[in-house]
This record gives structure tokens, C-alpha cells and sequence, in this order.
């Protein structure tokens, strides 16, 4: 109710302090006799525990859990949990050596201050100390019953001798802190807890009289998160206690992990009642995960819990991430747990060694005028016997009392790893340096402790945070070995010096690091950590492990085969070391050769019918053209400079366009010669050999002059191609600098073959022999076909094809002009000069 931000803190207070000033009186009223029955006291209720008392001038009350398990019949779903014959529930009460280590050490703490004539001289200090049972409803009993005095001691019998108590050490857990706090801090009494770490006590509005020795888990959660960061742990799994211990750390924790890289696979939640189904679901899904690392921030019992479930299902592949509060639990830490826990890594409070600690832990006995209580217990069970005759229930052998305790290891006589107990060692000095200054200003004080360590509390109550990195090892004897690793320490900054003795730290990631060459993509609805490697696109690099994209390269640079770094671009250009330059140099050769061949036969046998009767003048024309055209291809092989641009196309235009006006020329003389044989016809006149040489050279003129103005005003040039391909190569090519001259050249050339292919279409069934107009039609429909195929596979073609492309398509319609045209004539005069005659050319 106290906690509602809206409701007054003084309206809370009083509310408080009305229903506590009617209970005392409650168990004021029933606790005295009259004093003509009886002169003592007796308590109307039933106590929440026992209790260790000792006077003196001022009693520090200590509240500490002795037993691990409180004995409330509510708790009947636990594995503890068994039903008696007489249907009460009978439990596990059992006492804890470690936690009885930290009540003794109050006891120590207090006694070592009384005989200290240095601190308090003139005053005394007594105790107080109550069992909790390690749950919120006793804890709150016995504090109650502590400050009121109305817990079953040794003292003596008169209502007038309760105890007061002015200040509580304790409690252990967060939760039952919490409660203890608000209730007791309506009546200023201070508390000073020694393990009670949750992050929420640190508010001083809420807890003003609340302070405590251990530090607040904000410390470790900041150390925590750094220490996954540091081995690269991006991948963790997270299981707390059902308490604020457990709620306020892990909210800590993840907090801390937010934006760091590290990424929560599943947060689980051990509950108070350790069922079997719960566990075995609880760790089903540690095991099941791709997570190795799993933190557990948790109290030891609820730690060992889970750890019984790990081992029952033998859970080994896993890396465990301990909070002080279980890390060197000795419970959790035995032989059977070893197997499947060593390499565990954790924060632990800083330990020291108090000198004399451990002689008085050894100097209690069973029997005697002064036994304390828990004795008796704690005897029976260090020493697995009875010390008296136990009639129901399996026999024990019978103890006699004189048993050693250094002689048998346990968590109790071990002062090998005090910590928690050394935070009690500094409660206890902390009040009693609060009295030596006469007021109870606990936040102010500021001292050095027999070990040697500055106590301090800041505004909060909070002490400067100290941490031990530890880590377990298996020593020679198969034990577990808390070996310390690093530390931290709040006042002198984070510290972390590994010196671990790992040969290889686990690996935790949901997706492996991207390597380089890669970027990586979140996987849709998974948290940032899970994703996926996609290799760079070509001409992108990721030069770094864990690229989250690729970078482009420059435009003169390319990605190497790995995408990791950008190299220059490879020079691409149709040369003749190509294979494909290679043929192509060879048929262009070939086909001038061929060329020549022609000509030397056409020259040979320039006399005979069949060579006149074909204008042998055109023929020689023709076939130069052709060689020049069958040699133009060899100006497109090779790396593109200026001059090579340049004569290429002209090259290739003029000779092409005088090749196709011999053939045109030789057309129309067809025509006009068959015509003229008609009778009035006297066309020849004007078709004679000047003639046709001025009509070849006017339209050769027409290219040329097409040429020389592309020439003059956009000429060919070489250039680096960077669009037509997206490779790794930078395409060397003459731009052609005029489209429109291009295409002009090209349309001309176009022209003159359409025109020549419908000329010779017409003149193909001329009533002759041989008709020459039936060889050029053909050539005419390969040329045509050659060069309308050109246009869009020129286009098509990356890089160099494109120039192979063009060489083909003049050396392709040379050859279809030079073996249609001239191949039936080679083969009549050279395999058949029986047939070359007038009579044989004239005969129809």
C-alpha cells in the first residue's frame, strides 16, 4: 500500500503506524500474566524461529536464513514438498553451512568490536539474530519480532527486558528486503543489508533507512554486458528467479544490451516452486536453442533448481554466466555438478581473509550451559548422526560431541572464499562506527576495516561496487576451483586483465560474422543478431567482417573474384592475339587472297569470250574493290587508336560503295545490252565504258564526300565503354562521334544494294545462256540479308562482339559478292574452257 507514488508519505506512515501500534498492543495484552499469578512473561503466539541473543548496551538485530526452505503449507506444489500420515505437510527443512557462516560472522564481527578498546570503549554491543527461512513472510515475522522484542530468547523472563533493537543486519534476499524496509523504515529504524544486490533498494525516497555492503546490481549488469561484448558473445540466452533479485537484473541487463550487438534469444523464469514440468521446460529450451552462453541471474537456490534439471537432462555444450549470487555457491559448485558446469564465468564479490574467523567458527560444541541454538542441528547434520536416540525414522550412528569441525570440509569451516561473508564483517563494523560517532548517520560514515578496505555509502546507501571475475576450473582432485580471472571496481574504473586458461572461448552467435565479400540481412521477424550473408553484386566490395552493405567501386575500378577489394578494370578490345581475332584476321585474309586468285585468272584470260563478255573492265574494278573491302576488316582489329578510327568506317564505306557500283554498273549494261537488240534501239551509245566510269565514280563521290563531312565534324574517336558492358573489363571502341553519319554511310550503302538486287531481279530470266543478272540477284539477297541481320546484333553485342560482329558482316557479304558473281565463271574457265566461246556466250 505504501508504495502507491499518489498516496502522501506521511498519510502512509501514519496509516502504517496505526495498524503496528494495534497489533503490539494486540500481543502487549495477552503476553504478561497477572503479576499475582505469575510474575513471568509468556508469549500468546507461535514464533516465527529461533533466535541468538546475547546483551548488551545496544543490540544490532540480524536477520539471516539459516534454513533454505520456510515450512509453509502453502508451498505444496514444490519437489520438497511430502504428504505425512497425519495430512500436515512435512518439508525439507534443511540448514544451510553457508548461510549459518554469515550469522557467525555477525557474532564474530561483534565480539572482535568489544574486545577492540579502539572502537567504543565505554559501550557493549549485543545481538540479535533471527533465522528467516529464506521467504518474505518469516523475514517479516522475525523483524517485526526483533525490533518488539517478542522472539523466544535466552534472557530473562521479565515483560520489562525485551531487547532493543536500533538497527537491523539483513536480510539476504532483495524481495524480503523490500518488505522489511518499508515496514520497518516507518519507525527510522535503519537496516544495513549484506546481499540484498536488486538495483531498486538504491532508491533513498522509497528506502531512506535502507543501505547495504553489497553492491547494486547496476554495477554488475554494466560488467556483465561488457564482459559478452569483450568475447564477442552476441548470441545468450537469459533465465532469472521469480523475485525483484531476478526481475530488476535481468531489466538491467537488457538495458544495458540494447544497441550493443548482443542480442537475447529467450528469457525464461525460474518460479518459486521448482516444479518438474516447469524445469524440464525451462531447460528444454536451453537446450534446444542455437544460444550457447546463458546468463542466470538468479539466488542460489533457485540456481541449483535449474542446475538439478541441467544435469538430469545432461545439458554439457553449454557456457554458463553466473551473478554473485551463485557463483561460488558450493551447492551448485559440487563434484556432480562439475561435469557439466566447469568453464562457468561469473561475477563474485570481492573476497577477503579475516584473520581469526576461522578458529571461532570451529568453537562451538553441542553440549554445555551455553549452546546456541541451530547447534545441535548443524551437528547432526555436518557429522551424519544423532546425538540423541532417534526412535522413528532410519537408525543414525550416535555422536559423541567431541567430533572436529576443521576436520570435516564444508561450506561452513571454508574461509577460503569469504565474500558474502566479509560484506556481514562490514555491516557490523559500519553501525558500530555509526555509534562511535554517537548518531545514527550510517550514510556518513567513512572508516577502514581491520582488513584494510574504506567503507563508504553514497546517497543512495549504495557501497563503491567491487567485483571478482571468476572462473571454474577442475582442480588435481576433480573439485571445482574458483579461479579469478578479472576484476572490477567502480572507484578505479572497469579493470578487465583475462588471464584465462581457455584454449578456445565457445562461440554464441546466432549467425555467424559475414565475412568480407558478403553483407549481411536481418532475417525478417528475428532480432538484429540472426541474420543472413549475401555475397556482394558485381563491381561491390565489403573489405570488413560484418559489413552491413557493399560499397561501389570507382568507374575505372572493378571487384576482384573474392568482392573484398576494388582493382583495376581489364582493358577489352577485339586484338589479334584474340582466338576470335585470330579467324577473323585469317578469313579476311583469305577472302583477299581469294580476291586476288580471281583477279589473276579474270587477268590471264582477259582475251577470252566469257571474261569480254562480262565488261572485263568492271570485273578488274570489282574485284580490287573487293580485296580493298575483304582488307578493311583488318583496320577493326587491334586497340582502337585515332587513326585506326577513322579509316575503318571510311575504309569500309567507299570501298563497299565502289564495289556495289561496279555491280550496278554491271546490272544496268544486262539491261540495256538485251534491250538494245531490239530493232530502232540504239541504247548502248549511252552506256558505254565512259559512262559507267562516270556513274561509278559519281557515286563513289557521294560517299566520299558523306566521309570527309564526318570526318570534319564528328569523327570517329576511341573511348572507354562503360555502359554497354557491366564487367569487369573497360571496353575499348571507337565511338562513332555521328550517329546520324553512321547511319547515313550505312543507308547508301543500303540504297545502291537495293537498287542493284531490283535491277538484277528483273533482268534474271533474259533469254541467255549465261545471264549474268541471276548471279548478282543472289549475291544482292545475301548482301541485303547480311546487313539487315548486322543492325540489331551489333546492337546486342557486348563489347568486342560488337566490332566482331561488324568484321563478319563484311567479310561475309565480300564473300557472298565474290563467289556468286565470280565462282561460276572461275569454274567455266578453268574446268570448263570448252564452253568459253563466242558461240557458247551468244547461244540462247
Amino acid at each position: 500500500m505504501c508504495g502507491v507514488p499518489s498516496l502522501p508519505l506521511l498519510v502512509c506512515h501514519a496509516v502504517m503506524c496505526v495498524i503496528v501500534y494495534v497489533w503490539l498492543l494486540g500481543l502487549a495484552s495477552g503476553r504478561c500474566w497477572s503479576e499475582a499469578a505469575e510474575a513471568s512473561c509468556r508469549l500468546q503466539w507461535t514464533p516465527v524461529s529461533d533466535s541468538l541473543y546475547r546483551d548488551g548496551d545496544i543490540i544490532i538485530g540480524g536477520l539471516f536464513p539459516v534454513h533454505n526452505d520456510a515450512p509453509e503449507p502453502d508451498q505444496m506444489f514444490t519437489q520438497r514438498m511430502s504428504r505425512a500420515p497425519s495430512s500436515h505437510f512435512v518439508f525439507d527443512y534443511s540448514l544451510s553451512f553457508r548461510h549459518y557462516r554469515w550469522l557467525q560472522t555477525m557474532l564474530f564481527a561483534i565480539e572482535e568490536i568489544n574486545q577492540n578498546p579502539g572502537l567504543l570503549p565505554n559501550i557493549t554491543l549485543g545481538y540479535l539474530a533471527a533465522d528467516t527461512c529464506l521467504a518474505e513472510r518469516t523475514t517479516l515475522g522475525a523483524a517485526l519480532a526483533t525490533v518488539t522484542g517478542q522472539e523466544p530468547t535466552a534472557w530473562s523472563s521479565n515483560c520489562s527486558s525485551a531487547p532493543q533493537v536500533p538497527v537491523i543486519v539483513g536480510d539476504a534476499r532483495s524481495s524480503a528486503s523490500i518488505a522489511v524496509a518499508r515496514t520497518l523504515g516507518v519507525f527510522d529504524i535503519p537496516m544495513v543489508s549484506y546481499f540484498a544486490s536488486c538495483s531498486c533498494l538504491s532508491d533513498s525516497k522509497k528506502y531512506p533507512y535502507f543501505l547495504r555492503t553489497v553492491p547494486s546490481d547496476t554495477f554488475q549488469a554494466k560488467g556483465m554486458a561488457s564482459l559478452l561484448r569483450l568475447l564477442s558473445w552476441t548470441w545468450v540466452g537469459v533465465v532469472s528467479g521469480d523475485d525483484d533479485y531476478g526481475k530488476f537484473g535481468v531489466q538491467l541487463l537488457l538495458e544495458e544490451l540494447r544497441g550493443s550487438g548482443v542480442c537475447v534469444a529467450y528469457s525464461e523464469v525460474i518460479p518459486k516452486a521448482h516444479t518438474l514440468w516447469r524445469m524440464k521446460n525451462i531447460v528444454d529450451i536451453i537446450r534446444k536453442s542455437s544460444a550457447k552462453v546463458v546468463v542466470v541471474f538468479a539466488i542460489a537456490p533457485d540456481a541449483q533448481a535449474l542446475m538439478e534439471e541441467v544435469k538430469r537432462q545432461n545439458v554439457s555444450d553449454r557456457q554458463w554466466i553466473a551473478t554473485e549470487a551463485w557463483v561460488t555457491s558450493g551447492d551448485i559448485s559440487d563434484t556432480q555438478h562439475l561435469p557439466l558446469l566447469v568453464g562457468t564465468i561469473g561475477f563474485a564479490l570481492r573476497k577477503a581473509q579475516i584473520p581469526g574467523l576461522g578458529p571461532f567458527l570451529s568453537r562451538i560444541k553441542p553440549v554445555g550451559p551455553e549452546e546456541e541454538p541451530f547447534v545441535r542441528e548443524f551437528w547432526e547434520t555436518l557429522f551424519e548422526c544423532s546425538l540423541q536416540v532417534n526412535t522413528s525414522g532410519p537408525p543414525r550412528r550416535s555422536c559423541t560431541g567431541a567430533e572436529k569441525i576443521a576436520e570435516k570440509p564444508s561450506a561452513y569451516s571454508d574461509v577460503s572464499q569469504l565474500r558474502v561473508s566479509y560484506n556481514v564483517y562490514k555491516a557490523v563494523y559500519a553501525i558500530a562506527h555509526a555509534i562511535q560517532d554517537i548518531h545514527y548517520k550510517l550514510r556518513k560514515v567513512n572508516f577502514t576495516t581491520p582488513v584494510g578496505d574504506i567503507i563508504t555509502f553514497d546517497k543512495n546507501g549504495d557501497p563503491a561496487a567491487s567485483y571478482d571475475i571468476i572462473n571454474w576450473h577442475r582442480d588435481a582432485q576433480g573439485t571445482v576451483a574458483f579461479v579469478e580471472v578479472g576484476n572490477y571496481d567502480s572507484n578505479r574504473g572497469s579493470n578487465w586483465e583475462f588471464q584465462m586458461e581457455i584454449k578456445k572461448v565457445p562461440v554464441s552467435v546466432c549467425s555467424t560474422p559475414c565475412p568480407p565479400g558478403t553483407w549481411k540481412v536481418i532475417q525478417k521477424g528475428k532480432p538484429v543478431c540472426c541474420f543472413d550473408c549475401l555475397p556482394c553484386a558485381d563491381g561491390e566490395i565489403s573489405n570488413t567482417t560484418g559489413s552491413t552493405d557493399c560499397t561501389r567501386c570507382p568507374e575505372d575500378f572493378w571487384s576482384n573474384a573474392q568482392n573484398t577489394e576494388c582493382i583495376p578494370k581489364q582493358v577489352e578490345f577485339l586484338s589479334f592475339q584474340d582466338t576470335m581475332g585470330i579467324i577473323l584476321t585469317v578469313l579476311s585474309i583469305s577472302g583477299a587472297a581469294l580476291t586476288a586468285a580471281v583477279l589473276a585468272t579474270f587477268f590471264c584470260h582477259r582475251n577470252t569470250p566469257l571474261v569480254r563478255a562480262n565488261n572485263s573492265e568492271l570485273s578488274f574494278l570489282l574485284l580490287l574493290s573487293l580485296t580493298l573491302c575483304f582488307l578493311c576488316a583488318l583496320a577493326f582489329i587491334g586497340q582502337p587508336v585515332v587513326w585506326s578510327c577513322m579509316l575503318r568506317h571510311t575504309l569500309f564505306g567507299v570501298s563497299f560503295v565502289v564495289c556495289i557500283s561496279c555491280v550496278l554498273s554491271k546490272t544496268v549494261v544486262v539491261l540495256v545490252a538485251f534491250r538494245a537488240t531490239l530493232p530502232g534501239n540504239n541504247l548502248m551509245r549511252y552506256f558505254g565504258p565512259a559512262q559507267q566510269r562516270l556513274g561509278i565514280t559519281f557515286c563513289t563521290l557521294i560517299q566520299v564526300l558523306v566521309c570527309l563531312l564526318w570526318l570534319v565534324l564528328a569523327p570517329p574517336m576511341p573511348s572507354e565503354n562503360h555502359e554497354r558492358t557491366h564487367s569487369a573489363t573497360v571496353v575499348l571502341e571507337c565511338a562513332v562521334g555521328s550517329v546520324a553519319a553512321f547511319a547515313t554511310l550505312l543507308g547508301y550503302i543500303g540504297l545502291l544494294a537495293a537498287i542493284c538486287f531490283l535491277l538484277a531481279f528483273f533482268a534474271r530470266k533474259l533469254p541467255d545462256n549465261f545471264n549474268e543478272a541471276k548471279f548478282i540477284t543472289f549475291s544482292m539477297i545475301i548482301f541485303c540479308a547480311v546487313w539487315a541481320a548486322f543492325v540489331p546484333a551489333y546492337v546486342s553485342s557486348p563489347g568486342k562482339y560488337a566490332v566482331a560482329v561488324e568484321i563478319f558482316a563484311i567479310l561475309a557479304s565480300s564473300y557472298g559478292l565474290l563467289l556468286c558473281i565470280f565462282a561460276p565463271k572461275c569454274y567455266i574457265i578453268l574446268l570448263q574452257p570448252q564452253k568459253n566461246t563466242k558461240k557458247n556466250m551468244m547461244a540462247k
